[in-house]
């Protein structure tokens, strides 16, 4: 990230160009002070500081900031970011849990609700044709992409999730037209998914990608359902993005229940009574 800065220098107004290097004099400063001290301090406006943090590629200055914050505090590598070497049992109670609400409300704030409504829209039109619907994921993935399926399977819908990567190929192989594949990756990198997704987009299947912005398989995606997260995926262990992913499962699933109408609703009130008759255990 600031090797980012770094190179927009050039390119920034005057003005900017102060913040920028106040940024890269003391970033970690940066990402904790309220936007009329940086202003102070770089001798600026404070609607400058955040022209800034717009010109580098960012939404806004909490975009920045959340985003350089993540950059500059290391955490304990490998272990999470959001905590120090000698927290107490309370400090990561209120550190974890900080560090997953502060990137559901961001992901609140930034979803984009027309794509979320294109994926209910396509997941419900699958459904309704009685096309396959299948969740792909790797690793930590393939966890959320088995949730998914689970959450489906609530709903009376038959859908399936792959983790292996060579059944991934054979079922996207065997995708058509009228069927649905959803492609969850925290990096969006996955050599697999990738070639899964060709496989299945060449089939001609609906292809929904959930991962970060810009990734490599965002390029094969027909509806791309964003989740940016400040996680470095190549030091830390995903868990802010799984919470994020399940969260926008929980979100699809939601939307293709009330898009279904009461006909489904009638379903689980069924599936409620019967393993509530299978809970209760008779009295003698």
């Amino acid at each position: 990230m600031l090797d980012r800065i770094r190179a927009s220098l050039p390119a920034l107004s005057p003005a900017e160009q102060r913040v920028a290097r106040l940024v890269l004099v003391d970033a970690r400063s940066f990402a904790g002070l309220p936007v009329a001290e940086l202003a102070e301090r770089a001798h600026v406006s404070k609607p400058t500081v955040v022209r800034f943090c717009r010109s580098v590629g960012y939404d806004g200055l909490a975009d920045f900031k959340l985003k350089l914050a993540g950059t500059v505090n290391e955490g304990v590598p490998f272990v999470h970011r959001a905590v120090d070497e000698d927290d107490k049992p309370g400090d990561l109670i209120v550190k974890v849990i900080d560090n997953a609400v502060s990137a559901l409300l961001k992901y609140r704030n930034d979803a984009a609700a027309h794509a979320v409504g294109r994926a209910i829209e396509a997941l419900t039109t699958t459904i309704q044709r009685g096309g396959r619907l299948e969740f792909y994921g790797v690793g930590n993935s393939g966890i959320v992409a088995q949730d998914a399926q689970h959450k489906f399977f609530r709903l009376g819908i038959n859908a399936v999730a792959y983790s292996d990567a060579h059944v991934q190929v054979m079922a996207a192989t065997m995708l058509g037209p009228d069927d649905c594949a959803v492609l969850i990756s925290n990096s969006g990198r996955s050599r697999d998914l990738i070639d899964t997704a060709e496989i299945a987009r060449k089939k001609g299947a609906t292809i929904i990608v959930m991962s970060t912005s810009g990734c490599p398989l965002s390029q094969h995606a027909q509806i791309m359902l964003a989740v940016d997260h400040p996680e470095d995926y190549d030091r830390y262990s995903p868990m802010v993005s799984r919470l994020l992913h399940l969260t926008v499962i929980d979100i699809l699933t939601t939307g293709v229940a009330l898009k279904l109408g009461p006909e489904l609703r009638t379903v689980l009130q069924e599936i409620k009574r019967n393993l509530r008759l299978k809970r209760d255990v008779p009295t003698s």
